[in-house]
């Protein structure tokens, strides 16, 4: 049973900050690959943010570059997406993901095997 339990959404004024958290403490399938999904409204999923558990190694959407960082605490197996000057466009439901993947994180959505339900990001 897949157990990805996102938090840390709401509204908030472009240019603002969140911390979006993903508790995967009760997540028991292996990973070597954590990630951000999100969709907006009437648009295809995306991949945010991807993080390698073997050296740590990120990517980062172009849209997000230098605004969003991803980063994991594995002694409690919980991932951080910090957002930082936010834009009306990043509005969307943010997806915590999960994949055991290859060489690299899987740069395409639907690669991602796992994900939790969601929590809503709204700038205005």
């Amino acid at each position: 049973h897949v157990q990805l339990v996102e938090s840390g959404g709401g509204p908030v004024q472009a240019g603002g900050s969140l911390r979006l958290t993903c508790d995967a403490s009760r997540y028991t399938y292996s990973s070597n690959c954590m990630g951000w999904l999100r969709q907006a409204p009437g648009q295809e999923r995306e991949v945010v943010a991807s993080i390698y558990a073997y050296g740590g190694g990120t990517h980062y959407a172009d849209s997000v570059k230098g605004r969003f960082t991803i980063a994991q605490d594995n002694s409690k197996n919980i991932m951080y997406l910090q957002m930082n000057n936010l834009r009306p466009e990043d509005s969307a439901m943010y997806y915590c993901a999960a994949e055991q993947a290859g060489g690299s994180c899987p740069g395409a959505w639907y690669e991602w095997n796992y994900s939790g339900q969601g929590t809503q990001v709204t700038v205005s």
